[in-house]
């Protein structure tokens, strides 16, 4: 669905007031939370519904620890449905069995039970976010979590005044299973959302939204860090603050170099955070918003977009180094695109009356349309080597298409369905190269893994022009990164973390059309290079 301004308006006014055993690292602590998913009426846009909630709240709790800690988060699910909850940019060493994408790497959690996660954090610094990973309940079941840096240690700028946890997110007025429902049963697209929002809040240029803006008090002439997550389903997000720039310090809970800019653009499943000095606050104590000096990019203004997110660095400093991997041992360039699949001729339920040309839409990774086994891939993996739940041998390149286009000439492409997985040796450095060709960008994210962002450009990638273009200095550590429309985006990591990683657009629709695929990591030798025993309460399937 493209590039997104967004519509809810942040108020910034000065006078405003804001109606397993695993150990910890070395000095951490361990911090113990407990989540109620539970049914919980809210009100927008003069439309009363009951939505998931965690604590019968909208957004989720705040997590807040140090680097290092161990977290410890009990799930209760006194939902109606199954559900599962994932610590979106924890790489979880060693501990897949925490991660939490249904059917990935664990069995759903069932109403009526429970399930503890241990959320390991290592290396990451700043602001993530946890969210549900079943269905397209994320919508309201999420949250964000802060890790600061180790007590005794500082961010390497000067500690702001205050921090602002800064959500963006999405509204339905429909339940959001019928909006996945209804897409899944008529073949077609997912309906829009009625609205943007604001920490759960649309803003008061959507009707019954006077009240329903998020506003936060500020003094003149402080510093505040704003923790931005773009928590939405099917968007990114031009970001700005009327009248004043932002200095964007870190994306993906690892540091960048400081990077002042007027907006900022961030896809689905990223976290940014970005300082601001409010010089002027003390001349805006009108009760009307401010009028924005210049106006946010365009929807689909992929030169804006692209203008941002390629001066973003790394760091690079003493306590914050780069480690680009300069040898690569696996080469991947993996095809993005929008297909279709027939229609079940005996689903009698499923009639494709809005599917491309008597179709249904479907996604995929090198022509390959992930299917979700009935059991988890890691249990498959940890037991029996998956025989009989996937196949290892997702392609390392495109592969043929199974017939021309529907229409003969520029319709979607028919694809297959598969349950294709990638297996690496622990420590191989991997690149992969994700090329669009569906004519819209989309958010890769990695579970498991930070990655350098090496590269990207428009149009086709030159396998042998490109890389001269890379970026092995300092680029930004990421975990997901916005593939540019009908352009390409380059990643390395190294693979040192064993367990089941499950990849995959951010954009939801896109997860349950197929746009996914798995990384199995073997173990390594020793043993801190193997993956942890298997917990003995894992949900059943």
């Amino acid at each position: 669905m493209g590039t997104a301004k967004l519509p809810a308006l942040l108020w910034l006014l000065a006078g405003v007031v804001l109606a397993l055993a695993v150990n910890p690292a070395h000095g951490a602590k361990t911090r113990h939370y407990d989540f109620f998913i539970t049914e919980t009426n809210y009100t927008r846009l003069c439309h009363e519904k009951s939505i998931l909630t965690v604590n019968g709240q909208f957004p989720g709790p705040t997590i807040y620890a140090r680097k290092g800690d161990l977290v410890i988060v009990n799930v209760h699910n006194n939902g109606n449905k199954n559900i599962t909850i994932h610590w979106h940019g924890v790489d979880q060493p060693r501990n897949p069995w925490s991660d939490g994408p249904e059917f990935i790497t664990q069995c759903p959690i069932r109403p009526g039970g429970n399930f503890t996660y241990q959320v390991i954090l290592s290396e990451e610094e700043g602001t993530l976010w946890w969210h549900a990973h079943s269905d397209f309940d994320r919508a309201t079941v999420h949250g964000a979590i802060v890790i600061h840096p180790k007590r005794g240690t500082t961010f390497p700028f000067k500690k702001p005044d205050k921090e602002i946890p800064v959500i963006l997110g999405e509204w339905w007025n429909d339940d959001i299973e019928h909006v996945l429902d209804k897409a899944q049963l008529l073949g077609g697209d997912v309906d829009p959302s009625n609205a943007n929002t604001i920490n759960a809040q649309p803003g008061d240029m959507f009707p019954c939204s006077r009240d329903d803006t998020f506003k936060v008090a500020v003094q003149q002439g402080n510093t505040y860090l704003l923790r931005i997550i773009n928590a939405g389903l099917t968007n990114d997000m031009f970001f700005a603050i009327a009248g004043h720039r932002l200095t964007v310090v870190g994306i993906d809970a690892r540091y960048t170099k400081p990077l002042t800019v007027d907006y900022i653009m961030i896809a689905p499943g990223q976290t940014m955070f970005a300082k601001n000095c409010f010089v002027f606050c003390a001349e805006r104590t009108s009760s009307h918003p401010p009028e924005f000096p210049v106006q946010l990019p365009a929807i689909k203004n992929e030169n804006a977009a692209m203008a941002f997110v390629t001066q973003l660095r790394s760091l690079g400093n003493q306590e914050h180094p780069v480690h680009v991997p300069t040898h690569v041992d696996e080469h991947m360039l993996i095809d993005i695109d929008i297909n279709v699949l027939p229609c079940d001729p005996t689903n009698m339920a499923e009639k494709c009356k809005e599917g491309p040309q008597g179709n249904r839409f479907a996604a995929s990774l090198n022509n390959v349309s992930f299917q979700s086994p009935a059991i988890d891939v890691l249990d498959a993996y940890y037991y029996s080597s998956g025989h009989g739940v996937y196949e290892e041998d997702f392609p390392n390149k495109p592969t043929a298409f199974v017939d021309p286009p529907v229409n003969n000439s520029s319709g979607p492409l028919m694809t297959k369905r598969g349950t294709k997985v990638k297996v690496l040796e622990y420590g191989t450095v991997v690149e992969v190269v994700f090329h669009d060709l569906s004519s819209e960008n989309h958010p890769m994210h990695l579970h498991g893994f930070a990655f350098y962002v090496v590269g990207r450009g428009n149009g086709t990638f030159d396998e042998s022009r490109d890389p001269a273009t890379y970026n092995l200095v300092d680029p930004p550590f990421q975990n997901t990164v916005s593939v540019p429309r009908s352009g390409w985006a380059a990643i390395r990591f190294r693979a040192d973390n064993p367990g089941v990683w499950f990849m995959h657009c951010h954009f939801d629709r896109h997860v349950v059309w197929g746009m996914d695929t798995v990384f199995i990591v073997k173990d390594g030798k020793t043993p801190q290079a193997q993956m942890l025993p298997r917990p003995p309460n894992m949900p059943q399937c």
